[in-house]
């Protein structure tokens, strides 16, 4: 039988604020456990939540870029379960009114664009964590990140592959980091997934019973995880089975995922609207100023780079997937003379190649934008060949100049003097008789050999172009 995946993704983006969803303690991470934890934290009996207005904003911000319905009235509500990591005893989430209703989100998951649904984002406070085997045998409790505000983004069961859930996570990373909502930052938990995988025979309507992957951190763990889950589930199946519906988790060392508990529903949680909290109430001043914060959207800049620059939709989508990267390509190529391919080959081959080795952001790079294109001025007027362009980029790299300075210092400029050029290869066709011969016998690919040996004697300096065609009229004269 042929069967068909069905996923849906819940993900739990923290939202990049100072201070935590209802009290002023701080939300930064890597503090020793239990500093910040205020009453409100470790809700000791009498106090209040107060709403933070910035994790409104920043939540009102997503749902705006995804085109999605924004609720004038969301309503906080409890969820209730007991952990010895969640203080009260439940949790402050939303249920049936949250702040941000229906949207969309395009990806391509490598076989053409594909739209995937979601169906709500919603604000909510983060538990604490607990420590295992940090106290001997007992298990520790950090409610730092208790009350930390997280969006959680709820998808529509679109998804058919574990590829597709991969792109429409990396998608959904890059959105909000793009926006500044987040730091995306998995390593820290600030982007968490949990993954509802279930299958069905190929054309069924009626969805399979589906397990839950909880808290998984990287986009090649959720790949791996689901792609077990999926064989897991078809071997059930084919064998005369019944899948579980369950919450697992995935063991990254054993590439497989294993049973936590019984998967709960909605009304296990006994939710209710919370009294401590009136319903929140957007106002049409602060919508309109969520709208005016909206930065160009990802989708929207890939598109203009296209259209603009004249870029490969591959290189576009690359370059804006994150925005300080983007804006850097911008710079580079409004203050270059060289063309926009030329900056975007740069900064995606070599300027990359130099910040992925030394593990550092665009932001941080060595060599600025006004820099780079410098450089690439010297490539567009001759001044330097394309070879000869990475060793100034290198030199860049290490702090000795600009550019022109570089080039001067090292003697590098390129030889564009006809004369001096025809001189040269005059040199070399005599010294070799018999690759002219070869080539003058139909031999093309001995041209290779000619601009070497001239290349050779001009230290790299000669304009390649110039050589290859004097080569070329002498030969075939």
């Amino acid at each position: 039988m042929k069967w068909e995946t069905v996923i849906g993704l819940e993900v739990h983006v923290q939202l990049m604020t100072r201070s935590k969803i209802f009290s002023g303690d701080s939300t930064a991470y890597g503090a020793a456990p239990n500093t910040q934890a205020c009453d409100v934290s470790i809700a000791l009996p009498g106090v209040l939540p107060v709403m933070n207005r910035e994790a409104a904003r920043l939540a009102v911000k997503f749902g705006m870029a995804i085109g999605a319905e924004i609720n004038r009235t969301s309503v906080f509500a409890r969820k209730n379960y007991f952990y010895p990591d969640l203080p009260k005893g439940y949790q402050i989430s939303q249920y049936e009114t949250p702040i941000v209703g229906r949207g969309s989100l395009e990806i391509d998951p490598g076989d053409g664009p594909k739209t995937i649904g979601i169906t709500r984002a919603h604000l909510e406070e983060d538990a604490g964590k607990s420590l295992h085997g940090s106290s001997g045998d007992f298990t520790g409790i950090d409610l730092n990140r208790a009350g930390t505000p997280l969006l959680e983004i709820v998808s529509e069961p679109d998804m058919r592959s574990p590829a597709e859930a991969v792109a429409y996570l990396r998608q959904l990373h890059a959105l909000v980091r793009y926006l500044g909502i987040s730091d995306g930052n998995m390593q820290e938990g600030s982007f968490r997934c949990d993954a509802n995988v279930s299958i069905r025979p190929l054309g069924a309507a009626e969805l399979g019973t589906r397990t839950e992957l909880k808290n998984i951190n990287s986009f090649r763990f959720v790949e791996k995880a689901i792609r077990y889950e999926i064989e897991r589930q078809i071997d059930i199946l084919e064998d005369g089975g019944t899948v579980v519906q369950e919450t697992r988790l995935y063991d990254a060392d054993r590439d497989e995922t294993r049973s936590m508990r019984s998967k709960e529903e909605a009304h296990d949680y006994r939710y209710f609207p919370d009294p401590d909290l009136p319903p929140m109430v957007l106002e049409d001043a602060f919508l309109a100023e969520v709208k005016e914060s909206l930065p160009e959207l990802p989708h929207d800049r890939r598109h203009r780079f296209i259209e603009h620059y004249g870029l490969a939709p591959a290189d576009a989508a690359q370059l804006t997937n994150e925005r300080t990267q983007a804006d850097y390509f911008e710079a580079v190529a409004e203050a270059t003379n060289a063309e926009p391919r030329t900056a975007c080959n740069w900064i995606l081959g070599e300027l990359n190649a130099a910040l992925n080795q030394e593990g550092i952001p665009v932001e941080a790079s060595r060599i600025d934008s006004d820099a780079l294109a410098g450089l690439l001025d010297r490539i567009a007027d001759s001044s330097i060949s394309g070879k000869i362009a990475k060793d100034v980029f290198s030199a860049m790299w290490n702090g000795e100049g600009d550019a022109d300075s570089i080039i001067e210092a090292r003697g590098l400029r390129q030889i564009t003097d006809t004369g001096a050029i025809e001189a040269v290869v005059d040199e070399v066709l005599a010294a070799s008789p018999d690759q002219v011969r070869q080539f003058r016998e139909g031999n093309q690919k001995v041209i290779g050999f000619l601009v070497g040996q001239v290349m050779k004697k001009t230290r790299g300096k000669a304009n390649p172009k110039q050589v290859n065609e004097t080569l070329r009229r002498k030969l075939d004269a």
